[in-house]
Protein backbone atom coordinates (compact mmCIF):
# COMPACT_ATOMS: atom_id res chain seq x y z
CA UNK A 1 0.00 0.00 0.00
CA UNK A 2 1.35 3.58 -0.64
CA UNK A 3 0.83 4.46 3.17
CA UNK A 4 2.62 1.47 4.19
CA UNK A 5 5.54 2.58 1.54
CA UNK A 6 5.76 6.19 2.41
CA UNK A 7 5.75 5.50 6.57
CA UNK A 8 8.62 3.20 5.55
CA UNK A 9 10.28 5.99 3.59
CA UNK A 10 10.04 8.06 6.46
CA UNK A 11 11.23 5.75 8.81
CA UNK A 12 13.87 5.16 6.63
CA UNK A 13 15.35 8.84 6.04
CA UNK A 14 14.01 10.11 9.18
CA UNK A 15 17.89 9.12 10.88
CA UNK A 16 19.59 10.11 7.76
CA UNK A 17 17.46 13.80 8.39
CA UNK A 18 18.54 13.92 12.16
CA UNK A 19 21.52 13.30 11.47
CA UNK A 20 22.12 15.72 8.55
CA UNK A 21 20.49 18.19 10.56
CA UNK A 22 23.31 18.00 13.44
CA UNK A 23 26.06 18.10 10.74
CA UNK A 24 24.65 21.01 9.86
CA UNK A 25 24.43 23.01 13.10
CA UNK A 26 27.89 21.18 14.08
CA UNK A 27 28.93 22.85 10.72
CA UNK A 28 27.86 26.03 11.19
CA UNK A 29 29.22 26.20 14.42
CA UNK A 30 32.66 25.28 13.52
CA UNK A 31 32.74 27.39 10.37
CA UNK A 32 31.57 30.37 11.88
CA UNK A 33 33.58 30.50 15.20
CA UNK A 34 36.47 30.23 12.51
CA UNK A 35 35.15 33.11 10.49
CA UNK A 36 35.09 35.10 13.28
CA UNK A 37 38.35 34.14 14.64
CA UNK A 38 40.09 34.97 11.51
CA UNK A 39 38.17 37.84 10.91
CA UNK A 40 39.48 39.28 14.43
CA UNK A 41 42.74 38.65 13.76
CA UNK A 42 42.61 40.19 10.11
CA UNK A 43 40.96 43.27 11.64
CA UNK A 44 42.99 44.04 14.46
CA UNK A 45 46.00 43.92 12.40
CA UNK A 46 44.22 46.08 9.94
CA UNK A 47 43.24 48.77 12.96
CA UNK A 48 46.52 47.77 14.84
CA UNK A 49 47.30 45.27 17.64
CA UNK A 50 47.80 46.24 20.70
CA UNK A 51 49.01 45.23 23.79
CA UNK A 52 52.00 42.29 24.66
CA UNK A 53 53.98 41.20 21.49
CA UNK A 54 53.20 37.27 21.59
CA UNK A 55 49.53 39.05 20.90
CA UNK A 56 50.79 40.18 17.46
CA UNK A 57 52.38 36.35 16.70
CA UNK A 58 48.90 34.86 17.64
CA UNK A 59 47.17 37.37 15.37
CA UNK A 60 49.67 37.10 12.21
CA UNK A 61 49.19 32.88 12.64
CA UNK A 62 45.61 33.20 13.11
CA UNK A 63 45.37 35.31 9.98
CA UNK A 64 47.83 33.10 8.00
CA UNK A 65 47.02 29.81 9.25
CA UNK A 66 42.94 29.57 9.87
CA UNK A 67 41.99 29.69 5.97
CA UNK A 68 43.84 26.30 5.39
CA UNK A 69 41.84 24.44 8.33
CA UNK A 70 38.63 26.23 7.04
CA UNK A 71 39.21 25.43 3.67
CA UNK A 72 39.48 21.35 4.83
CA UNK A 73 36.91 21.73 6.71
CA UNK A 74 34.50 23.05 3.93
CA UNK A 75 35.99 20.78 1.54
CA UNK A 76 35.49 17.28 4.00
CA UNK A 77 31.83 18.40 5.18
CA UNK A 78 30.80 18.80 1.86
CA UNK A 79 32.27 15.87 0.47
CA UNK A 80 30.44 14.31 4.02
CA UNK A 81 27.42 15.78 2.77
CA UNK A 82 27.60 14.91 -0.52
CA UNK A 83 28.09 11.57 -0.02
CA UNK A 84 25.14 10.77 2.37
CA UNK A 85 22.78 12.72 0.26
CA UNK A 86 23.65 10.38 -2.58
CA UNK A 87 22.95 7.11 -0.30
CA UNK A 88 19.82 8.24 1.19
CA UNK A 89 18.59 9.12 -2.64
CA UNK A 90 20.35 6.40 -4.26
CA UNK A 91 21.60 9.16 -7.01
CA UNK A 92 25.31 9.72 -8.17
CA UNK A 93 26.06 13.24 -7.12
CA UNK A 94 29.15 14.56 -8.68
CA UNK A 95 31.50 16.44 -6.90
CA UNK A 96 31.34 20.30 -8.10
CA UNK A 97 34.38 20.93 -10.64
CA UNK A 98 37.75 22.10 -8.87
CA UNK A 99 39.08 24.04 -11.16
CA UNK A 100 37.67 26.94 -13.49
CA UNK A 101 38.49 28.43 -16.85
CA UNK A 102 39.39 31.89 -16.79
CA UNK A 103 38.11 32.35 -19.90
CA UNK A 104 34.60 31.13 -19.01
CA UNK A 105 32.04 34.06 -18.58
CA UNK A 106 31.14 32.51 -15.08
CA UNK A 107 34.72 32.91 -13.82
CA UNK A 108 34.43 36.26 -14.53
CA UNK A 109 30.55 36.97 -13.12
CA UNK A 110 31.34 35.40 -10.19
CA UNK A 111 34.91 37.77 -9.36
CA UNK A 112 32.71 40.48 -10.24
CA UNK A 113 30.00 39.83 -7.86
CA UNK A 114 32.84 39.13 -5.08
CA UNK A 115 34.14 42.86 -5.92
CA UNK A 116 31.02 44.60 -5.72
CA UNK A 117 30.12 42.80 -2.40
CA UNK A 118 33.42 43.60 -1.12
CA UNK A 119 32.97 47.40 -2.62
CA UNK A 120 29.55 47.70 -0.25
CA UNK A 121 30.72 45.50 2.59
CA UNK A 122 34.09 47.02 3.03
CA UNK A 123 33.08 50.66 4.04
CA UNK A 124 30.34 49.41 6.45
CA UNK A 125 33.09 47.01 8.70
CA UNK A 126 34.62 50.08 10.24
CA UNK A 127 31.06 51.52 11.28
CA UNK A 128 30.15 48.06 12.44
CA UNK A 129 33.65 47.67 14.64
CA UNK A 130 33.33 51.07 16.09
CA UNK A 131 29.53 50.16 17.24
CA UNK A 132 30.60 46.80 18.70
CA UNK A 133 32.93 48.01 20.36
CA UNK A 134 31.33 50.79 21.86
CA UNK A 135 28.45 48.51 22.83
CA UNK A 136 30.53 45.88 24.25
CA UNK A 137 33.59 47.68 25.91
CA UNK A 138 31.78 50.92 26.52
CA UNK A 139 29.69 51.53 29.77
CA UNK A 140 25.94 50.23 29.83
CA UNK A 141 22.96 52.63 29.98
CA UNK A 142 23.00 52.33 34.04
CA UNK A 143 26.62 53.03 34.22
CA UNK A 144 26.45 55.68 31.49
CA UNK A 145 23.08 57.49 33.78
CA UNK A 146 25.45 57.10 36.71
CA UNK A 147 28.28 59.12 35.34
CA UNK A 148 26.45 61.57 34.24
CA UNK A 149 24.41 61.95 37.60
CA UNK A 150 27.75 62.33 39.06
CA UNK A 151 28.72 64.83 36.41
CA UNK A 152 25.74 66.85 37.41
CA UNK A 153 26.64 66.56 40.90
CA UNK A 154 30.27 67.48 40.13
CA UNK A 155 28.75 70.42 37.87
CA UNK A 156 26.60 71.53 41.04
CA UNK A 157 29.08 71.54 43.44
CA UNK A 158 31.40 73.87 41.40
CA UNK A 159 28.79 76.26 40.93
CA UNK A 160 27.70 76.22 44.98
CA UNK A 161 32.12 76.71 45.46
CA UNK A 162 32.01 79.21 42.88
CA UNK A 163 29.30 81.31 44.03
CA UNK A 164 30.79 81.32 47.78
CA UNK A 165 33.73 82.21 46.45
CA UNK A 166 32.25 85.36 44.54
CA UNK A 167 30.18 86.25 47.74
CA UNK A 168 33.75 86.49 49.41
CA UNK A 169 35.04 88.46 46.35
CA UNK A 170 31.63 91.27 46.52
CA UNK A 171 32.30 91.58 50.74
CA UNK A 172 35.61 92.07 50.68
CA UNK A 173 35.46 94.31 47.56
CA UNK A 174 32.74 96.72 49.78
CA UNK A 175 34.74 95.92 53.25
CA UNK A 176 38.12 97.38 51.57
CA UNK A 177 36.38 100.10 49.62
CA UNK A 178 32.99 101.53 49.44
CA UNK A 179 32.41 100.52 53.56
CA UNK A 180 35.79 102.62 54.10
CA UNK A 181 35.08 105.87 52.43
CA UNK A 182 31.64 105.90 54.02
CA UNK A 183 33.66 105.16 57.36
CA UNK A 184 35.81 108.16 56.10
CA UNK A 185 32.84 110.18 54.86
CA UNK A 186 30.88 109.76 58.37
CA UNK A 187 34.09 110.51 60.21
CA UNK A 188 34.70 113.81 59.15
CA UNK A 189 30.26 114.76 59.22
CA UNK A 190 31.22 114.13 62.90
CA UNK A 191 33.99 116.01 63.13
CA UNK A 192 32.25 118.85 61.28
CA UNK A 193 29.04 118.47 63.32
CA UNK A 194 31.27 118.76 66.94
CA UNK A 195 33.39 122.10 65.23
CA UNK A 196 30.53 123.56 63.44
CA UNK A 197 28.50 124.28 67.04
CA UNK A 198 28.35 127.97 66.72
CA UNK A 199 27.57 127.59 62.82
CA UNK A 200 23.79 129.10 61.72
CA UNK A 201 21.16 126.71 62.14
CA UNK A 202 20.58 125.93 58.60
CA UNK A 203 24.52 125.14 58.34
CA UNK A 204 24.53 122.90 61.50
CA UNK A 205 21.14 121.44 60.72
CA UNK A 206 22.11 120.30 57.11
CA UNK A 207 25.32 119.06 58.79
CA UNK A 208 23.77 116.94 61.23
CA UNK A 209 21.31 114.88 58.77
CA UNK A 210 24.48 114.40 56.53
CA UNK A 211 25.53 112.59 59.64
CA UNK A 212 23.25 110.67 60.52
CA UNK A 213 22.30 109.60 56.93
CA UNK A 214 26.09 108.36 56.47
CA UNK A 215 25.69 106.96 59.71
CA UNK A 216 22.82 104.82 58.90
CA UNK A 217 24.03 103.92 55.32
CA UNK A 218 27.50 102.69 57.65
CA UNK A 219 25.43 100.42 59.20
CA UNK A 220 23.21 99.12 56.43
CA UNK A 221 25.97 98.73 54.18
CA UNK A 222 28.05 96.52 57.44
CA UNK A 223 24.62 94.67 57.33
CA UNK A 224 24.48 93.92 53.83
CA UNK A 225 28.12 92.80 53.30
CA UNK A 226 27.87 90.38 56.33
CA UNK A 227 25.01 89.13 55.03
CA UNK A 228 27.11 88.32 51.61
CA UNK A 229 29.51 86.67 53.51
CA UNK A 230 30.97 87.05 57.25
CA UNK A 231 34.34 87.44 57.32
CA UNK A 232 34.78 86.12 60.67
CA UNK A 233 33.56 82.88 59.22
CA UNK A 234 36.76 82.14 56.68
CA UNK A 235 38.76 83.83 59.87
CA UNK A 236 37.75 81.72 63.20
CA UNK A 237 35.16 79.35 61.57
CA UNK A 238 31.64 78.65 62.66
CA UNK A 239 31.35 79.17 66.33
CA UNK A 240 32.52 82.66 65.98
CA UNK A 241 30.23 83.60 63.06
CA UNK A 242 27.42 81.88 64.97
CA UNK A 243 28.40 83.28 68.19
CA UNK A 244 27.69 87.29 66.48
CA UNK A 245 24.60 86.29 65.22
CA UNK A 246 23.60 84.79 68.54
CA UNK A 247 24.67 88.09 70.04
CA UNK A 248 22.35 90.12 67.67
CA UNK A 249 19.32 88.42 68.12
CA UNK A 250 16.23 90.40 70.07
CA UNK A 251 15.60 86.72 71.49
CA UNK A 252 17.75 84.58 74.27
CA UNK A 253 19.68 81.81 72.05
CA UNK A 254 21.40 78.97 73.22
CA UNK A 255 24.40 78.19 70.94
CA UNK A 256 26.01 74.76 71.02
CA UNK A 257 28.75 74.25 68.43
CA UNK A 258 30.53 71.05 67.93
CA UNK A 259 32.72 70.66 64.66
CA UNK A 260 35.95 69.06 65.57
CA UNK A 261 36.91 69.78 62.05
CA UNK A 262 36.10 72.32 59.63
CA UNK A 263 34.54 71.61 56.87
CA UNK A 264 34.52 73.36 53.10
CA UNK A 265 34.14 76.99 52.78
CA UNK A 266 30.83 76.47 50.81
CA UNK A 267 29.28 74.09 53.50
CA UNK A 268 30.13 76.31 56.20
CA UNK A 269 28.49 79.41 54.12
CA UNK A 270 25.47 77.59 53.74
CA UNK A 271 25.24 76.75 57.51
CA UNK A 272 25.13 80.30 58.58
CA UNK A 273 23.03 81.46 56.72
CA UNK A 274 20.52 78.86 57.89
CA UNK A 275 21.20 79.94 61.44
CA UNK A 276 20.57 83.66 60.28
CA UNK A 277 17.61 82.64 58.27
CA UNK A 278 16.36 80.67 60.71
CA UNK A 279 16.71 82.91 64.01
CA UNK A 280 15.08 85.73 61.69
CA UNK A 281 11.94 83.38 61.12
CA UNK A 282 11.67 82.65 64.82
CA UNK A 283 11.60 86.44 65.28
CA UNK A 284 9.22 87.66 62.43
CA UNK A 285 6.72 84.71 62.67
CA UNK A 286 7.14 82.15 65.77
CA UNK A 287 6.05 84.57 69.03
CA UNK A 288 8.58 82.58 70.82
CA UNK A 289 10.58 83.16 74.02
CA UNK A 290 13.81 81.60 73.53
CA UNK A 291 15.97 79.77 70.69
CA UNK A 292 18.65 76.77 70.96
CA UNK A 293 20.93 76.52 68.01
CA UNK A 294 22.72 73.06 67.57
CA UNK A 295 25.71 72.61 65.37
CA UNK A 296 27.38 69.56 65.40
CA UNK A 297 29.39 67.18 63.13
CA UNK A 298 28.91 63.58 62.96
CA UNK A 299 31.20 61.68 60.55
CA UNK A 300 31.07 62.91 56.97
CA UNK A 301 27.44 64.95 57.80
CA UNK A 302 26.97 68.53 59.62
CA UNK A 303 23.69 68.54 61.38
CA UNK A 304 22.29 72.75 61.80
CA UNK A 305 19.21 72.60 64.20
CA UNK A 306 16.93 75.42 65.35
CA UNK A 307 14.66 74.67 67.81
CA UNK A 308 12.25 77.52 69.52
CA UNK A 309 9.16 77.43 71.52
CA UNK A 310 7.35 79.57 69.74
CA UNK A 311 3.60 78.84 68.46
CA UNK A 312 4.12 76.31 65.86
CA UNK A 313 2.67 75.80 62.02
CA UNK A 314 5.07 76.44 60.13
CA UNK A 315 5.13 74.60 56.69
CA UNK A 316 7.73 74.71 53.39
CA UNK A 317 5.69 76.86 50.82
CA UNK A 318 5.47 75.40 47.86
CA UNK A 319 6.36 76.79 44.82
CA UNK A 320 2.95 77.45 43.14
CA UNK A 321 1.88 79.40 45.81
CA UNK A 322 2.17 82.85 45.52
CA UNK A 323 4.63 85.38 47.26
CA UNK A 324 3.85 86.45 50.62
CA UNK A 325 1.66 83.41 51.07
CA UNK A 326 4.11 81.95 54.00
CA UNK A 327 6.98 79.36 54.07
CA UNK A 328 9.05 81.00 51.28
CA UNK A 329 11.91 81.33 54.35
CA UNK A 330 12.33 77.56 54.78
CA UNK A 331 11.88 77.02 51.16
CA UNK A 332 14.91 79.14 51.12
CA UNK A 333 16.54 77.12 53.48
CA UNK A 334 15.84 73.90 51.64
CA UNK A 335 17.28 74.78 48.36
CA UNK A 336 20.36 75.40 49.86
CA UNK A 337 20.57 72.59 51.39
CA UNK A 338 19.72 70.77 48.30
CA UNK A 339 22.24 72.54 46.00
CA UNK A 340 24.93 70.70 48.09
CA UNK A 341 22.97 67.33 48.42
CA UNK A 342 21.64 68.17 51.93
CA UNK A 343 18.28 67.57 53.48
CA UNK A 344 15.99 70.16 55.37
CA UNK A 345 13.60 68.51 57.46
CA UNK A 346 10.96 70.97 59.47
CA UNK A 347 8.81 69.64 62.79
CA UNK A 348 6.36 72.34 63.78
CA UNK A 349 3.16 70.66 65.01
CA UNK A 350 0.39 73.46 65.92
CA UNK A 351 1.58 74.99 69.36
CA UNK A 352 4.94 74.28 69.03
CA UNK A 353 8.13 74.02 69.46
CA UNK A 354 9.24 74.12 65.93
CA UNK A 355 12.13 72.34 64.89
CA UNK A 356 14.27 73.03 61.72
CA UNK A 357 16.80 70.89 61.01
CA UNK A 358 19.40 70.84 57.73
CA UNK A 359 22.04 68.20 57.30
CA UNK A 360 25.16 69.03 54.69
CA UNK A 361 27.96 66.82 53.62
CA UNK A 362 30.64 67.59 55.33
CA UNK A 363 33.83 65.60 54.11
Amino acid sequence: MPTVTSVKTIRRLLPGLVFGLLLGALTAASFGFTVLLWIAAVWSLVTGPTGHWVLSVIYVATAVAAPLPLLWCVHGLSTLQRDRLGRMSGVLIEPPPTKRSWRAVGTWRQLAYHLATATLVLPVLPRTDEAMARRLLGPSQAEALALRVESLARSRADVVAATDAERRRIERDLHDGTQQRLLSLAMNLGMARAALVDAPDPARTAIEQAHDEATLALTELREFVRGLHPAVLDDRGLDAALSGIVARSPLPVTLRVDVPARCAPSIEAIAYFVVSEGLANVVRHAEATKVEVVVERAGDRLRVAVTDDGRGGAVIASERLPAGSGGSGLRGLGQRAAAVDGTLTVTSPPGGPTSVVVELPCE
